[in-house]
C-alpha cells in the first residue's frame, strides 16, 4: 500500500488539486483524509483558491480509495457533499505488509479529540472493547491533523506521531505539505515521510 495524506485542506480548491497530482505521481492507491476538508473555519482566513465545491469535485474520482475521518470544523452538511464514508472519531487501517513482514497498525483521527502526545499502543483495548480483534492490536502510528504543523516522530509511549500539516493554512511558519505511507516491501521497512505541496520534495521520513 501506498497512501497520499491529507489534512486541513479548509476549502481550498486550488490545494486540493496540487496535492492529489501526487496520487499518481507518487503510484499511490490510498488516500488518508484527516478532516476539516470544506471549511475553513471561524479562526482562518480564507486559504488561496477558496471554493469548496471545487474541492468535492476534485476529491470525487478517489471517493472509492478514500478513508476518512471527520474534523471539528465538519458539519453534517459537508459530509453530505463529500459523498463517501467518514469515521466520526477514527479509523483503523490495517497494513498486512508482504514477504512475512509484521502487519502494521494505524489509527487515524483528526487529533482534536484523542491527544496525540500521550497515546498509547494499547488504546484500542479501551476504543474497542467488544471487538476482540481489533482491541488485541497495538498501535504503530497515530496519523492526526489539527495542528496544521507537520510532525514525524515518537511519543513517550512509543506510537509514532504522523501530522501531514495543512495544504492550505499551514502555521509555525512552515510551507503547506502533505504526507505519505509506503508498506514494506523486500527487505525495506514501512515508513512515514512528509513532503512540500509545492515540488513534493521530502523534508522528513520516519521507518515503522
Amino acid at each position: 500500500m501506498r497512501a497520499l495524506i491529507l489534512s486541513d485542506i479548509h476549502g481550498s480548491a486550488i490545494a486540493a488539486r496540487q496535492a492529489l497530482a501526487f496520487f499518481e505521481k507518487f503510484n499511490c492507491d490510498k488516500i488518508f483524509l484527516l478532516g476539516d476538508t470544506l471549511y475553513h473555519g471561524p479562526r482562518n482566513p480564507l486559504p488561496a483558491g477558496h471554493g469548496p465545491m471545487g474541492v468535492v469535485d476534485a476529491l470525487a474520482p478517489y471517493k472509492e480509495r478514500i478513508v476518512a475521518v471527520r474534523g471539528n470544523c465538519d458539519a453534517d452538511v459537508d459530509l453530505m457533499m463529500l459523498d463517501m464514508p467518514i469515521e466520526d472519531e477514527y479509523a483503523v487501517v490495517k497494513d498486512a505488509s508482504p514477504n512475512g513482514a509484521p502487519e502494521k497498525t494505524l489509527f487515524l483521527s483528526h487529533g482534536h479529540i484523542f491527544m496525540p502526545e500521550c497515546f498509547p499502543a494499547d488504546a484500542l483495548r479501551t476504543l474497542a472493547p467488544s471487538d476482540l480483534e481489533l482491541s488485541a492490536l497495538n498501535v504503530d502510528a497515530y496519523i492526526y491533523g489539527h495542528t496544521h504543523i507537520w510532525k514525524l516522530e515518537k511519543n513517550f509511549k512509543g506510537v509514532l506521531l504522523v501530522n501531514p500539516g495543512s495544504t492550505s493554512l499551514p502555521k509555525g511558519g512552515n510551507p503547506p505539505t502533505f504526507a505519505l505511507y509506503e508498506s514494506a516491501t523486500g527487505s525495506s521497512p514501512a515508513k512515514f515521510s512528509i513532503h512540500r505541496l509545492d515540488d513534493g520534495s521530502e523534508l522528513a521520513t520516519a521507518e515503522i
